[in-house]
């Protein structure tokens, strides 16, 4: 038809500036075509990506939403710039009551970004309307461009719903279709009604859902920033109704993925690409934060605080500053729990490679060593591998056990290990106590005697002159050094029966042992009988001498 009844007029350097440089691209393009379904109540959205000899042939978009008429068609899509809430009002769609995304009028002038020629097949009210935008005859135009019309008011059965075909594609490699998903699901926070399905060169159909957004992360703790500890009741944003999810991964998000920081989103579209709020962004936290917070209140502002390709806010009005501040405030305290959750996953994580429970391990230690060993544990939790620092944990764990100083006394095997339970429970004059007795059980079990306290240790280790052997020899008592040790191990055993054992076994614990008796005083008494125990491990046992026969 030559003579079209659309018109559209505009300065050509506007299509330069705000659609060809701003949407050079397909995500963002395209994003656009598939708000503008979303403000025309459409429930279906398909992408049909077409090649030719693996070379990009055409776009083809097709929605289900409410169409355009013949009227419609040139007061409001052929109008660049044009407001369509002042002018038609910001109130929902009549069908599924959305809060329009689209505001400018700008976002038809994408499409000249990724293609020459554009047709648009618009049906409502049982009319059908088609025209062909193309981008040369539109720049050799002088302010005013009639677009070609190929069907005018048609009568047509199908139901209402456009179909956008983009040909003369500038695009020249190969389409990559599952990138492409990723990419404007990003762009979204999608609802129940609204389905997107991009359908592939092969015929391939890919979904294009919340769950795309971050399907290319390992997930590792996520928080919903609608819960009131993150906004309270007393806050200025509580009646903001802010939602969203925050996250971190399992590894460092590569910058290079455009997932790194959080997507600010507005009426279900991105009003702000992925930041953090916070001018200091040094902490590896930030390396591993993703995530969406949805404020549809930005939107509802008399002032216009979006940019144009809606990838960023103007910080420096005062309603989006006050928010930017509170923004930060929940990124740090996400920041917060995720270094607790944390430190507790990687203690869970290497308890069970190694059996080591960090927490428990270190209250078995004295303050000054505590601290040491945690400022170590710290710094090796920042290591990403646990196959890293696992090593090194056992390592410390073998220097410095539970109970530290009770193994750094070397007590005896057999002394430690049954005093042990004692020694947990901060009964130190237990301990002691239990230890003495257990030296004793050992003489007793050599020589097989029921005797007990200062008779079993005089029979067992003898006196000078040693006219016959001990029945627990340590030596030869060859010489007066020999005999010394001999008389000494007595001397000793006997020291730690009548001056600790008795006294404790014959009277209440704190009428004989002083309220101070402390941890270390405990470890001096086994440390005596450890040395104890150390020579009764190479005595030799010798038999009773028969009683020397009297003379007349």
């Amino acid at each position: 038809m030559a003579d079209s009844p659309f018109e559209m007029r505009f300065d050509p350097q506007t299509i330069n500036h705000l659609g060809v440089r701003m949407y050079a691209t397909l995500p963002p393009a395209l994003a656009e075509i598939v708000a503008n379904a979303y403000d025309a109540d459409a429930t279906s959205v398909v992408i049909h990506l077409e090649e030719n000899d693996n070379s990009p042939s055409r776009i083809v978009i097709e929605d289900d939403g409410c169409g355009l008429t013949h009227d419609e068609i040139n007061s409001k899509f052929l109008v660049i710039g044009r407001n369509r809430r002042d002018q038609d009002g910001d109130t929902p769609s009549p069908v599924h009551k959305r809060m329009p995304i689209g505001k400018k009028g700008l976002g038809k002038l994408a499409l000249f970004g990724l293609a020459k020629t554009i047709c648009i097949s618009t049906r409502r009210e049982g009319k059908l309307n088609e025209f062909v935008l193309d981008w040369e005859e539109l720049q050799n135009a002088s302010g005013v461009y009639k677009p070609t019309a190929t069907r005018i008011d048609e009568d047509n059965a199908d139901k209402s719903g456009t179909t956008v075909t983009l040909s003369g594609l500038k695009r020249k490699t190969p389409f990559d279709p599952a990138g492409l998903a990723d990419s404007i699901s990003r762009m979204f926070h999608f609802s129940d009604d609204f389905q997107v399905i991009i359908q592939t060169p092969s015929g391939d159909r890919i979904a294009l859902d919340n769950s795309r957004k971050y399907g290319t992360l390992d997930i590792q703790f996520h928080w919903d920033i609608s819960k009131s500890k993150f906004i309270p009741h007393n806050s200025a944003f509580s009646d903001k109704k802010i939602r969203g999810r925050l996250m971190t991964s399992t590894k460092p998000i590569p910058p290079s993925s455009g997932l790194r920081g959080i997507t600010l989103i507005s009426r279900t579209k991105l009003v702000n690409e992925p930041e953090f709020f916070s001018s200091s962004t040094s902490s590896h936290f930030y390396q591993y934060l993703t995530g969406w917070i949805s404020i549809d209140y930005i939107d509802e502002l008399e002032d216009d605080v979006i940019a144009t390709n809606r990838k960023s806010i103007d910080w420096d009005h005062p309603e989006m500053t006050k928010l930017r501040k509170f923004l930060a405030g929940i990124v740090s305290q996400v920041n917060g729990e995720w270094r607790r959750l944390r430190k507790e996953k990687k203690d869970e994580d290497l308890q069970e490679s190694t059996g080591i429970d960090t927490a428990k391990w270190l209250t078995t230690m004295p303050p000054d060593i505590r601290e040491s060993t945690t400022e170590i544990i710290n710094l090796l939790r920042e290591q990403e591998s646990l196959e890293t620092y696992t090593p090194v944990i056992k390592a410390l764990h073998s220097l410095v056990p539970e109970y530290p100083l009770l193994h750094w006394r070397h007590l005896h095997d057999q002394l430690r290990d049954r005093v042990h339970r004692y020694y947990e429970n901060e009964q130190y004059g237990d301990a002691a106590s239990q230890g003495v007795q257990i030296y004793c059980e050992a003489i007793r079990h050599l020589l097989s005697s029921s005797e007990d306290g200062t008779d079993l240790v005089n029979r067992a280790f003898g006196s000078k002159p040693f006219s016959s052997p001990p029945l627990l020899q340590l030596n030869n008592l060859a010489n007066d050094s020999e005999k010394n040790i001999q008389e000494g191990q007595g001397h000793l055993s006997r020291g730690v029966v009548t001056g600790f054992r008795n006294p404790i076994c014959h009277a209440p614990i704190d009428t004989n042992v002083p309220a101070t008796f402390s941890e270390l005083d405990c470890l001096n008494i086994l440390s005596l009988l450890s040395y104890l125990f150390k020579r009764l491990d190479a005595v030799t046992v010798n038999k009773p001498q028969p009683p020397t026969a009297k003379t007349t």
